[in-house]
């Protein structure tokens, strides 16, 4: 995925004390802390659902405002139809989330209007009418414990793999920080030793936790 350098740029730039600031921002918002999931030797519910802006395009990432908001409309509409929310990113041009979704086709189609509201809205204050803005959702079904873990741990190791940020609590706009806050930071690299992500983990470091 392309990225635009002076989007990179100004988020990487951000002072400790600007980050602690957007933290505690999204906090303020309320958003859910989620349990962890029980599997089913039959479940087919669990999905990594994708979207990305058209032609990757930093349309989210205009400002921190914007980057606010969407994650604060995606998590509603998640937790309303999805039986339960497990990690989310967003990111500037793109964003993931798994979940537990018996509905999933229901899911996908109330995350189509929302990228419709999205696109009026931002279009306008983009002075920008016409532009396509979003991609579709894509859904992909999670096979095993082990496809399911893996997953987590791409969608919440994919700011710092994206070169945003050095460790994932750095990283406002998703749910790392309640993640190693519920089970424990050595949980946590139990967990990622455990389930890599082979070619895309291949450079990480603790650190990054």
């Amino acid at each position: 995925m392309s990225h635009n350098p002076d989007s990179m740029y100004r988020w990487r730039r951000l002072t400790p004390e600007e980050c602690a600031e957007a933290l505690a921002d999204r906090k303020a918002l309320d958003l859910p802390i989620h349990s962890p999931p029980h599997f089913q030797s039959d479940s087919t519910s669990y999905y990594l659902i994708t979207a990305a802006c058209y032609e990757h395009k930093h349309v989210i990432g205009m400002s921190p405002e914007r980057m606010r908001g969407f994650e604060r409309d995606l998590v509603e509409l998640l937790s309303t139809g999805c039986s339960q929310v497990f990690a989310w990113t967003v990111l500037p041009n793109h964003y993931h989330a798994l979940v537990d979704a018996p509905q999933i086709l229901e899911v996908l189609r109330a995350l189509g209007k929302l990228h419709g509201r999205n696109s009026f809205t931002w279009n306008g204050e983009d002075s920008a009418r016409g532009r396509k803005v979003w991609c579709n959702a894509a859904e992909t079904a999670m096979k095993s414990e082990g496809h399911y873990y893996a997953s987590l741990n791409y969608v919440l190791h994919n700011a710092v793999r994206h070169g945003y940020v050095e460790k994932w609590t750095q990283w406002p706009y998703c749910n790392a920080a309640e993640y190693l806050e519920r089970i424990g930071r050595d949980k946590a690299m139990l967990i990622w030793h455990a389930y890599p992500l082979y070619d895309y983990g291949k450079d990480w470091d603790p650190a990054e936790l």
